[in-house]
């Protein structure tokens, strides 16, 4: 069957369950670079929350409905697909739009820009819709909708020149207006803003049960006591006593016993990391890393830093305040697309409003801020930098540049994956060539808390002696 030629405003009825919505282009040297998402809106033309934008970093509608399952080079082009099943959709789901963001310039330097749509059962092609793009940097191609109960599909073809801001505010989303923008503006111009409005945090669930302890480490690699210990909860206590001892463990084996170092933690807050904030999996990993903390730094403490699509930095965590800090600073991201210009209300001292953090994946910002006060707050022993995200890395060329200008920085780069996503360049950094020493470490875990303690720090600290040899060699520390 041949496929149907869509014009702008077109419709037609779709018999499949299953459909697959694929947004194809060309793009030469210096093109940008675009991603496919999709929005669920009810009867009423808007978004019932965050959950329902699904696009890279948040790939999977809670209801299962609706999944970006990502890109694909295809001879000289690439695509990006959104998969749709119509039969699982919640009832009160009325309309699917499929929407696309351009990264780095406008859908006007891409060609070939074509929309198609696929019944997924037995992959024929139901019709395609080739689009015309100037200076837009966002772009609704199509939609699915209901009539009666029925499902068609509707070639769009509406762009933005304001980016997600303007696709936002048509569905729902409130974006507050850049300080000192004329009265009546569109607020479709104003390029900052925030989704509103959004959950409080989770609170923190309680921790899993202490592990059986492990043997006595071997003299000379005892765990450190640190002031502030004696202040946390029992239980608590109990755990960060265990935990040292396989920290130092793990030095011992790894022929790093007495080691020093300053512990700079780094957490990826975005959109997609909701699920492991709100099952308390981050507070979990924080706590465990505490004991990281306590065994290397001088004074227990840690720098931490949260990211998405903007670093913030979070008050320092010194042990005695444990407690206090996971229930403060560790909090899910909440949905934004834009810099938020006015505080959130309700901010407790020190809070991070979350909305300013975004959604997006930009490692590279958050390393460099990280390199920034690194340079700026010299330390007497090198630092260990133990990052945390769950992938969707895309930024590959800022990233690595970041990280290959840091290698003559006594800084040592630990990062661990949670899950099986893509982690771009972090992958292949021990293959890069042109370093003198190799400043980058990287593994993944399916289920970081079904990794015992002693797997967990004999992982961490796999690479960071022998880097810090190598580094004192070099005259780099």
């Amino acid at each position: 069957m041949t496929p149907t030629s869509m014009s702008k405003g077109a419709n037609l009825p779709v018999a499949a369950r299953q459909v697959r919505v694929v947004l194809g282009w060309s793009g030469g040297p210096g093109a940008p670079d675009a991603d496919a998402s999709a929005l669920l809106l009810g009867a009423d033309g808007r978004v019932r929350d965050d959950g329902d934008f699904v696009f890279y970093n948040q790939p999977r509608h809670v209801s299962g409905a609706v999944r970006h399952s990502g890109k694909r080079r295809e001879g000289g082009g690439t695509t990006d697909t959104v998969e749709v099943d119509l039969g699982a959709l919640e009832p009160e789901i009325q309309r699917v739009v499929l929407g696309a963001s351009a990264d780095g310039g406008t859908f006007g330097e891409l060609s070939g820009l074509r929309l198609r749509l696929f019944d997924a059962g037995t992959g024929e092609e139901l019709a395609f819709f080739d689009m015309e793009a100037t200076t837009e940097t966002a772009f609704i191609g199509g939609e699915l909708y209901l009539r009666g109960d029925r499902w068609k599909f509707r070639a769009v073809g509406q762009g933005y020149a304001s980016g997600l801001a303007g696709l936002a505010t048509d569905f729902g989303i409130s974006v507050d207006e850049e300080p000192g923008a004329p009265a009546g503006t569109d607020p479709r111009s104003a390029a900052a803003g925030a989704v509103s409005p959004t959950p409080p945090p989770p609170p923190v669930p309680q921790a899993p049960p202490v592990q059986a302890p492990a043997p006595a480490p071997a003299a000379g690699s005892a765990p450190r006591l640190v002031k502030g210990e004696e202040r946390l909860p029992v239980d608590m206590r109990k755990r960060l006593s265990l935990r040292k001892e396989q920290v130092a463990v793990s030095l011992r084996k790894h022929g790093a016993v007495g080691v020093r170092a300053r512990v700079i933690l780094v957490l990826d807050a975005s959109g997609s990391m909701s699920f492991l904030y709100s099952k308390g999996v981050v507070a979990d990993v924080v706590e465990r890393m505490a004991a990281v903390a306590a065994q290397l730094d001088d004074d227990g403490e840690m720098q931490a830093w949260t990211f998405a699509s903007n670093p913030a930095r979070l008050p320092d965590l010194t042990l005695g305040d444990l407690p206090d800090w996971l229930e403060l600073h560790v909090r899910v991201g909440e949905l934004t697309l834009f810099r938020r210009k006015k505080p959130r209300k309700g901010l407790l001292p020190g809070q991070v409003d979350m909305r300013a953090v975004g959604i997006q994946n930009e490692e590279q910002k958050v390393i460099a801020e990280v390199r920034a006060y690194v340079r700026e707050h010299p330390a007497a022993d090198p630092t260990l930098v133990l990052f945390f995200s769950d992938g969707g890395v895309y930024r590959n060329k800022e990233i690595e540049k970041e990280l290959l200008e840091a290698v003559e920085e006594p800084v040592f780069w630990q990062f661990v994956g949670l899950g099986r996503s893509n982690y771009g360049v972090l992958e292949r950094f021990d293959t890069l060539p042109g370093r003198r020493v190799d400043n980058v470490g990287f593994f993944a875990v399916d289920d970081i808390s079904d990794v015992p303690d002693p797997e967990l720090y004999d992982r961490l600290l796999s690479e960071f002696p022998s880097w810090m040899k190598e580094a004192r060699r070099l005259g780099i520390v």
